[in-house]
């Protein structure tokens, strides 16, 4: 008996392979046609592939549309805002955007559901508008093709559905914010990344202390992206800001949902990958979360010109900000959705890839070679993999939301870092602490590792020019959720120590 890997022959021998599908060719459902596509071991023909992927579709987003999440059939869909559809060009986002113009915009009859009959409440309309947006990477890496108007004419096809391109330097830039929200006074600040305490300056000084003048957003956005220490850290931060651009663009649209075109085998990905970055706390985030923005934002929101002239909204006021983040697509594969954009015909624009070098080495990559492979052979990995992190529950109530990807923190966690990190001793332990605001502690544990972990690789080459200042931009939304020490008048201090000062007595 040999030792070695044994030969195709011998393997079957050993251990015979399982067929693709379990019982018959024919047809699950209809049990009519032969099949044409093969679901985790189960058969099923194109006629009744579409129906099939419509109410998947339909049962992962329908329970979230109403304020108030139910799974009631009988209850009318009324969503408190506008949809968002958030683009990559990826397959993914392609199909999502094919159903939600078949299902809500433009009323396709075979995507109805057959119960209820035509004049149902739930076969109405359910949004008022329909944006889809699409955020440009290309101007962050030299070498990337623009794709904005490959995109604008895909998404003109759609009728019925607007179409809001943004840029990723977009998260970088003043003129944006205040488009999104009211004119205010929202400090631009820049982080120190050279050491783990993150020390917080602002812009405009940092600005005027180096010799070159104020940068603009793309050069700000290229300094960030160089001082990222690792490879991982790169793609990682590009999907943060691409995250948080959608969510105050679904602010800026006066949209309730935000859906976003994750398959199933994505979500296995992310799930993985995002667990090895030390996002485990936010896994029930990561397949659907509701972002509710802080009370200082809620005071400056006004609903847009289309909402403002519905006499319900002016009665009842402005709506409670929320964006409730779906994934339609998270129980539809990604053989799925090729079969559908095929078989639909649907133009598929396709990701670019990293320009620079070792860009297959990090987490992310790694983590989606795998499991795609793992789908090959063993179908029903990916689906048992998200099964068991919906289980998953967070441990504790969370101290807050991180500044810069608006997750929830876990308590306790600054303290149980600095427990186990190593830290090696120099003569600057003599220097008096610094009297600047640390980023450090408004941070969730991966966004501080992102930022501060550090390889023993040398970090990866982005052909970006290297900045001469000591100092990083950081996006726009940081600046209003870290809390800066400010100089009391003299009346606040007053009304602080009121209690504890004595009267005056005079003499007589």
């Amino acid at each position: 008996m040999s030792c070695g890997n044994p030969t195709a022959a011998e393997g079957e021998t050993l251990m015979p392979r399982r067929k693709k599908y379990d019982k018959t060719k024919y047809c699950l459902r209809c049990k009519e046609t032969l099949g044409n596509i093969v679901i985790r071991h189960a058969v099923y023909c194109k006629d009744c592939f579409f129906p099939l992927i419509t109410h998947k579709f339909r049962r992962a987003l329908e329970p979230s549309v109403n304020s108030k999440p139910d799974v009631s059939r009988r209850t009318a869909l009324r969503p408190d805002g506008n949809l968002l559809v958030g683009f990559s060009g990826g397959l993914g986002s392609t199909v999502l955007l094919d159903l939600v113009h078949r299902c809500y915009v433009s009323m396709d009859e075979s995507t109805m559901p057959a119960d209820g009959g035509k004049q149902h409440p739930r076969h109405e309309k359910v949004w008022k508008r329909v944006t889809v947006c699409y955020v440009e990477i290309c101007d962050a890496f030299p070498g990337m093709r623009d794709r904005t108007s490959y995109v604008r004419q895909l998404a003109a096809k759609h009728e019925g559905i607007d179409f809001l391109p943004l840029r990723i330097q977009d998260a970088f830039d003043p003129e944006w914010w205040e488009t999104v929200h009211a004119p205010r006074d929202a400090p631009g600040l820049a982080v120190n990344m050279s050491s783990e305490e993150l020390r917080l300056s602002s812009l405009a000084s940092s600005s005027s202390s180096s010799s070159s003048s104020s940068s603009t957003p793309l050069q700000a956005l290229h300094t960030y992206f160089s001082s990222l220490p690792t490879a991982t850290a790169v793609p990682t931060t590009i999907e943060t800001l691409i995250r948080l651009l959608l969510l105050h663009t679904a602010l800026r649209t006066g949209s309730s949902h935000l859906v976003l075109g994750t398959s199933l085998t994505s979500l296995a990905v992310s799930l993985i990958s995002g667990v090895s970055q030390g996002r485990g706390y936010n896994l029930k985030e990561e397949m659907q979360e509701e972002w509710v923005p802080d009370a200082e934002d809620t005071s400056v929101y006004r609903a847009p010109s289309h909402q403002a002239k519905d006499k319900k909204v002016a009665a009842n006021g402005p709506r409670k900000k929320y964006v409730r983040v779906v994934r339609p697509l998270r129980d539809v594969g990604r053989k799925e959705c090729a079969l559908w954009a095929w078989w639909r015909d649907a133009d598929v624009v396709g990701n670019e890839r990293w320009p620079w070098s070792g860009a297959k080495q990090d987490i992310g990559a790694l983590t989606r070679e795998f499991i795609t492979g793992l789908e090959k052979d063993y179908p029903s990995t990916v689906s048992a993999i998200v099964r068991t992190c919906t289980k998953v529950e967070p441990k504790g109530q969370p101290a807050g939301l991180c500044v810069m990807c608006a997750r929830p923190v876990q308590e306790g966690i600054r303290e149980w870092k600095s427990r186990i990190s190593i830290r090696s001793r120099n003569d600057s332990q003599d220097i008096p602490p610094s009297t600047s605001a640390s980023l450090t502690p408004c941070l969730c544990y991966a966004c501080h590792t992102t930022m501060t972990s550090r390889s023993s690789r040398p970090a990866p080459a982005l052909g970006l020019m290297a900045s001469d200042r000591p100092t990083v931009p950081l996006p726009m939304w940081v600046g209003s959720g870290v809390p800066l020490p400010t100089r009391m008048s003299e009346q606040r201090m007053r009304d602080a120590v009121h209690e504890f000062m004595l009267d005056d007595v005079t003499d007589t």
